[in-house]
């Protein structure tokens, strides 16, 4: 097939066109894309080792069904399985997903664009074991830049959640367009199997909201990463695709689940998404939380020991975050709770720390922290909101405050940008190495992680490490 992208009777979608055109053509030349790029992937990689920690994540990996391994294919982070590219998109997407402790992307649309990297580290370990083609970690970055940037600019000015759908659908649109790509097809394919992406719709938001509220939010990243390489790898049959998918009349994507509002990208693709992406460095806490957890750390000595004295705190934010994670009430398992801004500012409140296990059913018993979120007052600041929708700031403000009953009160301890922001990259990034080495002893012992260290400490020879020798440094 002619690498053309077929003009037919029907024309296919702009956005289809544009997509696939820089999925299979642009070059990147930013240098701070690629270093935050590799930043990413050593962050992604031990956001998923660290997941192994749990039994609720460790119990939806391996493949589909039992016996169902496949030798010499795509290995998964931290375990000893190979298997089919689908499952091990699965398998790393879900893990990487899992604590909600890896990058994040705030936009009209929000969502996590490592999160592809699950279907990109499948197809890059399953190809070159496959000898069907010699991938470096270079390859790897490449196409991380790619999908953060076509997820990202999507969901710039896209709000898919306001409809009802959730954000791992631009997951999927993403990593089709770059598992395509790695898995060679032509850009006429790669439109193809972007085209499938969109017609399979989106998932409803359902499971991350009260009453449903559950851990499917940490498997679906891996749901949709692995639909995206079947969709890449139909494509690579032939099979026909569908020029309007998104805007036939009546039947496309924009009418039946977009009200009719036309999907467009506001900017060219590029490499903004990656150069600006936001870190999770200190807490695996949803994103909009990140600072008001900040300031309940810093507030922790002013009230650790007046607990029972507190009759107010007050958590000062913007829409998004009362939108989203603004909840009362009875909070049902540890999904529920890492979505919860009250309790995520409690905790640290009671503690000076959050992390992964105070979430858990027995870190949640402690009647202290519902307590304390009986006491708060959640309020949206309108310039708090204004930053956030800023292009230039892209801030994440949170401000907290607590009150005594004796008519005393701490100070008003506000955090405009996560330790994770780009603002704040140079304080940010040896912690997020910390962060690494941390997650990653959970799993190695001292000499593999040194190995693994001194790996990422040389990029230029880190880029040119075949991509499944890459693998190998992190699968038992």
């Amino acid at each position: 097939m002619s690498d053309r992208i077929q003009v037919t009777e029907q024309v296919p979608d702009q956005l289809l066109v544009e997509i696939a055109e820089y999925a299979a053509e642009a070059a990147i030349a930013s240098d701070l894309a690629y270093d935050t790029a590799r930043w990413c992937l050593m962050d992604s990689i031990g956001c998923g080792l660290l997941a192994l920690n749990y039994p609720a994540c460790e119990k939806m990996l391996g493949p589909v069904v039992p016996g169902a391994e496949m030798p010499g294919g795509a290995r998964v982070l931290g375990t000893a399985y190979e298997l089919d590219p689908v499952a091990a998109a699965f398998n790393n997407g879900c893990l990487i997903r899992w604590l909600d402790f890896n990058d994040t992307w705030l936009a009209a649309e929000w969502g996590h664009p490592s999160d592809n990297l699950g279907a990109i580290l499948a197809c890059a370990d399953y190809l070159n074991r496959a000898g069907k083609q010699k991938l470096t970690v270079r390859d790897i970055l490449t196409a991380m830049i790619k999908a953060h940037e076509i997820q990202g600019v999507l969901a710039l000015t896209n709000s898919f959640n306001r409809v009802g759908l959730d954000h791992v659908l631009l997951v999927r649109v993403a990593s089709t367009a770059v598992a395509a790509k790695m898995l060679g097809a032509t850009k006429q394919q790669i439109v193809n199997a972007v085209s499938h992406a969109w017609i399979d719709g989106g998932a409803l938001r359902t499971y991350r909201h009260a009453p449903n509220t559950g851990s499917r939010k940490s498997w679906a990243a891996g749901d949709a990463t692995s639909r995206a390489v079947r969709l890449a790898l139909i494509s690579l049959t032939g099979e026909m695709g569908y020029a309007t998918a998104l805007s036939a009349p009546t039947w496309g994507f924009q009418d039946v689940l977009f009200k009719g509002a036309p999907i467009e990208l506001s900017q060219p693709l590029g490499s903004y998404v990656m150069e600006n992406v936001l870190f999770k460095i200190s807490f695996p806490a949803e994103f909009h939380a990140q600072t008001a957890v900040e300031a309940a750390v810093t507030l922790h000595p002013q009230v650790k020991d007046r607990l029972d004295e507190i009759q107010q705190i007050r958590i000062e934010t913007h829409e998004s975050a009362v939108r989203i994670i603004d909840k009362t009430g009875p909070l049902n398992n540890p999904a529920d709770r890492d979505h919860c801004l009250q309790y995520m500012t409690a905790v640290p409140l009671i503690r000076g720390t959050l992390t992964a296990d105070d979430y858990e059913d027995a870190a949640a018993a402690d009647p202290r922290i519902d307590q304390l979120r009986e006491r708060m007052e959640v309020v949206e600041v309108p310039a708090y909101t204004r930053d956030y929708l800023d292009s230039e700031k892209r801030s994440i403000a949170n401000a907290v405050q607590v009150f005594f009953t004796d008519g005393t009160s701490t100070e008003r301890v506000e955090v405009e940008y996560p330790i994770g922001h780009r603002r704040r990259r140079e304080q940010g990034m040896p912690l997020l190495e910390q962060k690494f080495q941390d997650n990653m002893a959970t799993q190695f012992d001292s000499t593999r992680c040194a190995s693994v260290m001194a790996a990422f400490a040389e990029p230029a020879q880190l880029d040119a490490l075949p991509a499944d020798q890459f693998m190998e440094l992190f699968v038992v």
